[in-house]
C-alpha cells in the first residue's frame, strides 16, 4: 500500500520508516501486487524511492526478482500498447460508417494514472453510442470478424488479437431487476461526451463524467457482491475522481446510490479511494465515514472472507462452488442490490438458463 501511494506521486511528506520497521519479503510483495492488479504501480513506487536512496541494497528486492518484475512490467506496457492500437484500428474501421467509439473503464481510466501504461487491462469494452448492432454488422460482413453473442449486455469479438466487448447494454439487466433503473439513466448520459481524443490519428469519445462514475460504481460493486474487488479497483475509483471531481454531480449520484440502497457501499469506496489516493474526502461531498464497513470491505479485498479456488472444470463442480459464493457473499448483495436475496437468485437462474455458456465463465 505505502508504495502504491508512492507511485500516485500525491503526498511528499510521506513518512518511510514503515520501510524499515520489518524485514520485507520482496517475493511475497510481487505475488501481491500482481493479483490485486496493480504490480507495475507498484514497481513504479519501488523505482522511485530507489531514485531517493530511501530504498538501498540492504532492503531491496534480489536481483533475480527485479529482472523478473520489469520484464513483467514491460509485458503490462506492451499489452497497453497493443490494446490502444487495437483501440484506434477499431475506431478508425467505424468512423467511415459515422460510428463513434468511447471505451468503457480501461483506456478512459489510464489516462488519470501517472503513467498511463502502467494501468493493467485485459480486455476492451466500448460503447458505440446505440450503434452496436450496425457495428456488429459491418464488422462480421465487411470484415470477415466473428461475433460472439453468448453474454447478456455486450457481444466479444478480437481485433488483433485483442478482446473487444462491444456493450448494448452497461449493466446485465438480466440478473438483477434493479439495475435496469440505472441501466435507464446511464442510457440518457451516454449521449454526453466529457472529452474527445486524439490517438495515431483515431478520434476516441469519453463518456461524461456523470455516465462514467455511475457505471464504474455500479460495476465495481457489481464484482464486490458477485466475487470480489481488487486494490485497482479502488485506485480506478480515486484517481477518477481525482481527475474528475468537480464535473460530477454529486447530489445526483449520491440520491441515485440511495435509492439503489448502495450509499453505504458508496461512501465506503470513497474513503478507501482517498486513504489510498491522498485524497482530500471533502471532494467526495456528503461522505459518511463508516470504520467498520471500510474495514470490513478492505480485508475483504486484501483477504478475501470466501477464498475458495474455483474449479477448473466439471459444470456441477463450477455450480457448486458458485451457489457457495453467492451464499458466502450475501453481505455483499445487501450493500450492492435492492434485490431481495430470493429474488436475485430466481432472476440470476433464469438468467444462466437464457445463456447457458456463462455458466463456465
Amino acid at each position: 500500500m505505502h508504495l502504491i501511494r508512492v507511485a500516485l506521486r500525491n503526498n511528499p511528506n510521506l513518512d518511510h520508516s514503515v520501510l524499515h520497521s520489518a524485514p520485507i519479503e520482496w517475493d511475497d510483495v510481487y505475488r501481491y501486487a500482481a493479483a490485486q492488479g496493480v504490480m507495475a504501480i507498484v514497481w513504479d513506487g519501488l523505482v522511485e524511492l530507489q531514485k531517493q536512496g530511501v530504498i538501498d541494497g540492504s532492503i531491496q528486492p534480489s536481483r533475480e526478482l527485479r529482472l523478473r518484475w520489469a520484464f513483467n512490467v514491460e509485458k503490462v506496457e506492451k499489452r497497453y500498447k497493443k490494446q490502444v492500437s487495437a483501440l484506434t484500428q477499431l475506431s478508425h474501421i467505424l468512423s467511415e460508417y459515422d460510428i463513434r467509439v468511447a471505451p468503457l473503464k480501461g483506456y478512459g481510466l489510464s489516462l488519470c494514472y501517472p503513467i498511463p501504461e502502467h494501468r493493467s487491462c485485459s480486455d476492451i469494452d466500448i460503447w458505440l453510442f446505440g450503434e452496436q448492432k450496425r457495428a456488429d454488422a459491418i464488422l462480421r460482413t465487411k470484415h470477415n470478424i466473428q461475433i460472439d453473442e453468448d453474454e447478456h449486455h455486450h457481444t466479444v469479438f478480437y481485433i488483433n488479437g485483442v478482446m473487444v466487448e462491444n456493450h448494448y447494454d452497461f449493466l446485465n439487466i438480466h440478473a438483477h431487476h434493479s439495475s435496469r433503473d440505472i441501466e435507464r439513466q446511464l442510457k440518457q448520459l451516454s449521449n454526453e461526451t466529457s472529452e474527445v481524443i486524439t490517438t495515431n490519428d483515431a478520434t476516441i469519445y469519453l463518456p461524461s463524467a456523470n455516465c462514467h462514475a455511475l457505471f464504474l460504481l455500479r460495476h465495481a460493486a457489481s464484482h464486490f457482491a458477485a466475487a470480489e474487488i481488487v486494490l485497482r479497483h479502488i485506485l480506478d475509483w480515486g484517481l477518477f475522481i481525482k481527475h474528475y471531481h468537480r464535473d460530477i454531480d454529486w447530489v445526483w449520484l449520491r440520491n441515485t446510490c440511495r435509492e439503489q440502497r448502495m450509499e453505504q457501499l458508496f461512501d465506503a469506496l470513497n474513503a478507501l479511494a482517498a486513504e489510498l489516493c491522498d485524497i482530500d474526502i471533502a471532494l467526495m461531498l456528503g461522505t459518511t465515514r463508516r470504520p467498520k464497513l471500510e474495514e470490513r470491505i478492505l480485508n475483504d479485498i486484501l483477504r478475501p472472507e470466501f477464498s475458495k479456488k474455483r474449479p477448473e472444470k466439471g459444470l456441477i463442480r463450477i455450480i457448486w462452488f458458485k451457489l457457495q459464493r453467492w451464499w458466502a457473499n450475501r453481505w455483499k448483495h445487501r450493500l450492492v442490490y435492492r434485490d431481495g436475496l430470493v429474488h436475485s437468485f430466481i432472476t440470476q437462474s433464469w438468467s444462466h438458463l437464457l445463456k447457458p455458456k456463462a455458466i463456465k465463465r
